[in-house]
C-alpha cells in the first residue's frame, strides 16, 4: 500500500492536473519551484532511493498540516520534494522526516542563492572535492603514514594551529621521491557528485574555485580536469627529484581561504547573496562564515556548528538542490 501511495503521490506531483490531492486525512496542494507560496516554513527533502521516497511519503501523511508540495528537479539526478507549511513543523515532525535514513532535509529561505544567476562557489579540496587527505596519502607512499595522519586529524578537529601542523607534516616527507606526487594525481579519487554538481553550476555561469591547505599539483589537476576558474594551494619544495620537506610562498591557511571568497567575488563582481563556500574541517570555518551561505560537507562538529546548512547523508549531488530557481 505504501508503495502504491508513493507512486500515486509522485504521479500527481508530476502531472499538470488537479492542484489538490487527498492523501490519508490530508488535502495537499502543489506548486512549482518558481511559484512557491508564501509560508512559514519551506524545506526540501532530498533522497536517492525509492524506498526512502516511500518512507518520506508516509511521513508527509503524518504531518497533519496544510501543505503545498513540489518536485524539484536538478541535473545531478537525485529526487527532491519541497514542502511548504503554513506553520513551522514542530520538533517531533522534523524528527519524523530527518530520521529517514536516506533523506536529507534542507531549509530554504526567500533570500536563498539563485542557481540561475551568476554566483561563486569556493570549495575545500581534501575530503570535500576529493575523497582523501592528500598529505596523508603522500605520507603512506613515503612510509610515514601513521605519524602524519595523527597530526592531520588533530588539525582537522581544530586542536592544532594549521600552519604549524602543515609544516610538521611536510617535514616528514623529506627525501621522498617526487614521483609519488604524479602517482597520486593519476589516481586522485573525486568525491561522488563533484563532476555533476560542478557541471550544473557552470551551466548557469557560476565561478568555481578550489582553495586548499593541500598542494598545488593536486588542485592544478582538478582545475584542468573540471575547468575550474581558479585553484589555490601550497607549493612543495622539490630539489633534485626529491621532496625537501618544506613549502614555499604564502601559506594557504584558514584566513587565506576566507580572503579568497571576498577577493574572487570582487574580481568577478559576484553580488551579495550569491557567494557560497563548502568544506569539512575546522580550517574551513572562516571561509564558511564569510560566505553568504556556508555549507558543511560530512564535516567535523566545529564546522557543522558554524555552517548555514550541512550535507551529512548524501554526496555532492545534493549541492544544487540547496539553490533556488526563479
Amino acid at each position: 500500500m505504501e508503495s502504491l501511495s508513493h507512486t500515486l503521490l509522485f504521479s500527481w506531483l508530476s502531472s499538470g492536473e488537479n492542484n489538490r490531492f487527498q492523501y490519508q486525512s490530508q488535502i495537499l496542494s502543489k506548486h512549482t519551484e518558481i511559484k512557491a507560496p508564501l509560508c512559514e516554513m519551506r524545506i526540501r527533502c532530498v533522497f536517492d532511493n525509492k524506498s526512502d521516497g516511500a518512507a518520506l511519503v508516509t511521513a508527509i501523511g503524518q504531518l497533519q498540516q496544510n501543505l503545498s508540495l513540489a518536485i524539484i528537479e536538478r541535473k545531478t539526478g537525485l529526487n527532491c520534494i519541497e514542502i511548504c507549511a503554513d506553520e513551522p513543523l514542530n520538533l517531533p515532525q522534523m524528527q519524523l522526516i530527518s530520521s529517514i535514513q536516506g533523506v536529507e532535509t534542507f531549509p530554504i529561505s526567500a533570500k536563498q542563492a539563485q542557481l540561475n544567476q551568476p554566483g561563486l562557489l569556493v570549495m575545500d579540496m581534501d575530503s570535500t572535492a576529493i575523497e582523501i587527505e592528500c598529505i596523508d596519502e603522500l605520507a603512506v607512499m613515503a612510509g610515514v603514514g601513521a605519524a602524519v595522519a595523527a597530526v592531520t586529524e588533530r588539525a582537522m578537529q581544530g586542536e592544532l594551529d594549521f600552519e604549524e601542523s602543515l609544516r610538521a607534516r611536510v617535514a616528514q616527507l623529506e627525501g621522498a621521491d617526487e614521483q609519488i606526487i604524479q602517482d597520486l594525481c593519476d589516481r586522485l579519487p573525486l568525491m561522488p557528485g563533484l563532476v555533476e554538481s560542478v557541471e550544473e553550476l557552470q551551466h548557469y555561469g557560476w565561478k568555481i574555485v578550489v582553495a586548499s591547505g593541500g598542494f598545488t599539483p593536486f588542485v592544478g589537476h582538478l582545475k584542468q580536469l573540471l575547468g575550474l576558474d581558479a585553484a589555490y594551494a601550497n607549493d612543495l619544495v622539490i630539489e633534485q627529484g626529491k621532496l625537501a620537506g618544506t613549502i614555499t610562498g604564502q601559506v594557504v591557511d584558514a584566513q587565506f581561504k576566507a580572503d579568497t571568497v571576498i577577493r574572487c567575488a570582487e574580481m568577478w563582481q559576484i553580488p551579495v547573496g550569491q557567494r557560497l563556500a563548502i568544506g569539512d574541517g575546522a580550517n574551513d570555518i572562516p571561509m564558511i562564515e564569510i560566505a553568504d551561505y556556508g555549507i558543511a560537507y560530512h564535516a567535523k562538529p566545529k564546522l557543522e556548528q558554524a555552517a548555514d546548512v550541512a550535507i551529512s547523508k548524501l554526496n555532492l549531488k545534493a549541492l544544487p538542490y540547496l539553490l533556488q530557481l526563479r
